[in-house]
């Protein structure tokens, strides 16, 4: 009797211990989502799963430890699952690694992961940039590591630190990699003196003259990891900014670091670092890239951005199949907007600008529209969906009822997706958790998709080629 009491005894202890690691498992999990996702919104997706109890309140006594510990079912558990990414086709078996600097949400990353690369490292500062980044990209903890301010990394906001202490930290802050991606903000530069230079103990390079820019922490990993290659992004007129000095300290940098930039001798109106995303999708969207190989390794023999081109969509989708048949009411412009943008721009025509809204046809095929940018969500006015307005009739007459009724609207955040290339019509829809002022602001700070996609894959041969070197430790 005294073994049966034993035995029963030790199945209880074993009972209670799996049951506390589950419920430790379902806190995981259910942390892992309220990262991305509101109390109320997790809440509702529980009740899907079939139990009518859940709500914000009891979510939230559960989190707080007020409320008895909870243990999810299996639907419950399938239903959170669902809210958070999966792992790409080719986990875990990867090509090569890559580190997603000043990543946004994700549009450079996107297409190094499409030709089998692992992101280990990504860092973003923006809190709801976060949210949409992590409910998109798979994040195994055990293989990445989510960073928010790069200089707790890089130490760059510590003028105590040695450079050396620095590399230090980056070092073991992120971890080896192939390939590093960036697309650093671009902050104005201060050249310093050479007083300067010698009372911080640095009498000469990129530790001086990039110092307080966020390009400087991208220097300095690059310094500290060495990656095979680079890819950073950037406006286009960062080539201009401050007369050309900007552009001149990045490029002598790279070259300090021992780097050689795709193109670098190219400029011009035919510089193929200035990429267009119109050739993708129709939007004009000018932005800088920079290709760098190792010096070292020997891989940039005869890469040049002209060939991107190899990669332009056979069609690109036009205008109006990136649009929704029909969209909430609410994204059509007020009456008064309408006016105000109205008025501003025959203001502006008048005096001989070009000052005004982009009205886009979206029956037209052509049609391309100007450039999204993280103000849409103030008015819209770079780019208006054309419901039929007529020009002559708001001209003669603007207040009339039938034509008021075609006033022009925004376009949805989802649309903006589309146009931005994180999603195709029909596809798997790219998951916007965050509001509508914030996911404008998030599209309009972002990347063509299908950039740089097509930039991945014309690296792809030479990404393959620095992993064997690096295997083979050459």
């Amino acid at each position: 009797m005294a073994e049966f009491d034993s035995l029963a005894q030790e199945l209880l202890v074993q009972a209670e211990t799996e049951q506390q690691r589950q419920q430790e498992r379902d806190r995981a999990l259910l942390d892992q989502v309220l990262e991305i996702y509101g109390q109320k919104y997790v809440a509702e997706q529980l009740k899907k799963a079939g139990k009518a109890e859940w709500s914000r309140e009891s979510l939230n006594r559960w989190i707080n430890g007020k409320g008895s510990a909870k243990m999810l079912t299996a639907a419950e558990e399938a239903q959170l699952r669902a809210l958070l990414p999966s792992p790409p086709a080719h986990h875990p078996n990867y090509r090569f690694r890559f580190i997603d600097l000043f990543a946004g949400i994700g549009g450079i990353r996107s297409g190094f992961e499409a030709i089998g690369g692992q992101c280990v490292f990504t860092s973003e500062w923006n809190k709801n940039a976060v949210r949409t980044y992590k409910a998109n990209w798979y994040n195994d903890k055990s293989m990445h590591t989510f960073n928010q301010d790069i200089r707790e990394v890089t130490l760059s906001g510590n003028p105590a630190v040695s450079e050396a202490q620095a590399y230090a930290n980056i070092k073991q802050q992120i971890p080896e990699h192939d390939v590093l991606l960036a697309g650093f903000p671009c902050q104005p530069f201060s050249l310093a003196g050479v007083s300067k230079k010698n009372a911080l103990g640095r009498a000469h390079g990129f530790e001086c003259e990039a110092q307080g820019t966020l390009f400087f922490d991208v220097a300095r990993i690059i310094k500290a990891r060495r990656p095979a290659i680079f890819v950073l992004e950037n406006v286009k007129n960062l080539k201009s900014h401050d007369k050309g000095k900007t552009f001149s300290v990045i490029m002598s940098t790279l070259d300090e670091l021992g780097y050689d930039v795709a193109d670098a001798d190219v400029s011009g109106k035919d510089d193929p670092k200035i990429i267009d995303g119109r050739h993708f999708l129709p939007q004009h969207r000018e932005r800088i890239v920079l290709v760098g190989f190792r010096r070292d390794l020997q891989l940039s023999e005869g890469f040049t951005l002209r060939d991107i081109d190899r990669f332009y969509p056979t069609q690109r989708p036009t205008f109006g199949q990136l649009l929704d048949p029909t969209v909430d009411s609410k994204y059509v412009l007020s009456t008064k907007l309408w006016e105000y943008l109205y008025r501003y721009a025959q203001k502006h025509a008048a005096k001989g600008n070009g000052f005004g809204f982009g009205l886009v046809d979206p029956t037209n095929a052509a049609s391309v529209a100007r450039t999204l940018s993280a103000r849409y969500h103030k008015d819209g006015s770079e780019i208006l969906v054309d419901r039929g307005w007529n020009k002559a009739l708001g001209e003669a007459d603007f207040g009339n009822a039938e034509n008021q009724a075609r006033r022009p609207r925004r376009l949805t955040p989802r649309e903006c997706a589309r146009l931005m290339g994180f999603e195709k019509v029909g596809e798997q829809p790219f998951r916007i958790p965050v509001s509508d002022t914030q996911a404008y602001r998030q599209f309009g700070n972002s990347v063509v998709v299908p950039v740089f996609a097509a930039v991945a894959k014309l690296l792809e041969p030479r990404i393959a080629l620095a992993v064997k070197k690096r295997r083979n430790n050459l």
